[in-house]
């Protein structure tokens, strides 16, 4: 087991930082801390929690070009994105600041043989959250901030390469009066996380992350008995049934697949286009892919930044070879550039056969795979054709047809003539091999509570 942890710069590909990773007295006194402070957390009343989790959001967009900055550094996203990822960060704390007590209250029964039976909503304690590397601190704060409203306490265990944002997520949290040490952040390897699942101490567990990870860790908390939340990533389908909006679903549809370079569990990654438009589809997508830009990530002129770590890069670039050995066409990009830094270009692959990686597997780069379908129909049963199930979105003029074909898709989300996102008003989650479970809105801070029922009788049997 290593001693440190390092975080490295994608863009120069110099080492930032070495962190050392926490010894078993230092996890003990952090699940010991957690349990303790989770006793004394969930007796506060709402507007406590509340006013502590304001006092978070405010020190985030206080300190959001410091934190964008750090992000940028360690896992290469543009500065702008790493911005808007700090403020959104914000945005969820203050929708359950607003939201939380409503959505935990007391939930009345009918039952005729009691003076009173209601389900009411209490913590379980200690919530382990497993965290990605993508989205550094969203991710975070998308699981943490309802189990904390909901009066759990959070002990994190990150990915290495970001563990200076970790760490700084804890630093946020940190002296808040009467939220001291609510969250807590362990530097840990994945298998000794995946130990801490039997710990007494740890009531849940939240994974983002790949799907084997997923199957280790699902494995572990129901071989614990212990509720878990797992998302898993996709393959997400853009359907498009026209363009009587061209503009609009160009920018969509190039957007959704290459921000955060392709790294994004809901970003676009099978664009699946009617017969009658499709020759326009890959014409407009491929002139606006390759206007994007590779280049320095804190800088703002660049559009497309490289991708988190070499092995990653590699990975892409192995799958985009496999699946051109396979049959398909390169229509864009499918080169690793000779440069400095983990750059994938911007790539665009047509005529993907099934079997091949780009049709089967998660792409998670810049690599967007369109095909051609005949009717709604065959439109349905290739976005259906996937092992995943986490989301997706159908454009099209007639929003009635529209939303035919998003009913019939399999998938824990799909919108509508807009580009699919997270959001704190909305569940967040999927199906298949894209996990199970749900974040955010009233279901996410559902997650981690206890419906305990309790009935009251008439008089005493």
């Amino acid at each position: 087991m290593p001693e440190t942890t390092r975080s490295v710069d994608p863009h120069t590909e110099e080492t930032i930082a070495e962190y050392p990773v926490a010894t078993e007295s230092e996890v003990a006194q952090a699940l010991d801390g957690a349990v303790a402070t989770q006793l004394e957390w969930r007796s506060r009343p709402f507007a406590a929690r509340a006013a502590a989790l304001e006092e978070v959001a405010g020190r985030l967009l206080a300190e959001r070009d410091q934190l964008a900055e750090l992000c940028t550094r360690e896992m290469g996203k543009l500065i702008g994105e790493a911005r808007a990822e700090v403020e959104k960060c914000a945005s969820v704390c203050r929708y359950y600041v607003e939201h939380a007590e409503r959505q935990l209250a007391d939930e009345a029964l009918d039952d005729d043989d009691a003076r009173r039976s209601f389900v009411a909503r209490q913590p379980l304690g200690v919530v382990l959250a497993v965290m990605p590397w993508n989205f550094p601190y969203w991710q975070v704060f998308r699981c943490a901030v309802p189990a904390l409203m909901a009066g759990n306490t959070v002990v994190l265990k990150h990915a290495g390469n970001v563990t200076g944002c970790s760490l700084a997520i804890e630093r946020t949290f940190r002296d808040i009066p009467g939220a001291e040490g609510i969250l807590r952040s362990i530097v840990l390897d994945g298998e000794r996380a995946g130990r801490l699942i039997d710990d007494r101490r740890v009531a849940a567990v939240s994974l983002t992350g790949s799907t084997g990870a997923g199957r280790a860790i699902g494995a572990a908390a129901g071989g614990a008995l212990k509720p878990s939340v797992l998302e898993l990533g996709g393959s997400d389908p853009f359907v498009v049934l026209d363009l009587e909006h061209e503009g609009d679903v160009i920018e969509n549809a190039v957007r959704s697949r290459y921000q955060n370079c392709g790294q994004s569990c809901i970003a676009a990654k099978r664009f699946i286009v009617l017969r009658e438009v499709y020759d326009r589809f890959v014409g407009s997508f491929v002139a606006r892919a390759s206007e994007l830009a590779p280049g320095d990530p804190l800088d703002p002129a660049t559009t497309l930044a490289p991708l988190a770590r070499r092995d990653l890069r590699d990975e892409v670039g192995q799958q985009v070879e496999g699946s051109r050995r396979a049959g398909a066409t390169v229509a864009l990009g499918g080169e690793v550039p000779a440069r400095t830094g983990w750059f994938y270009p911007a790539t665009v692959l047509l005529h993907v056969q099934p079997g091949a990686p780009a049709y089967s597997e998660e792409v998670f780069g810049p690599v967007a795979t369109i095909f051609r379908v005949e009717d709604d129909r065959e439109a349905v049963e290739l976005a259906n054709d996937s092992p995943f199930g986490l989301g997706g979105s159908v454009w099209c003029g007639d929003a009635e047809r529209a939303l035919a074909v998003a009913r019939a898709i399999d998938s824990g989300a799909v919108y509508v003539n807009r580009m699919m996102a997270s959001d704190p008003r909305l569940p967040f989650g999927g199906i298949k091999h894209s996990g199970y479970g749900r974040e955010l809105s009233h279901l996410g801070i559902r997650e981690f509570v206890n419906e305990k029922t309790i009935s009251v009788a008439l008089e005493p049997e």
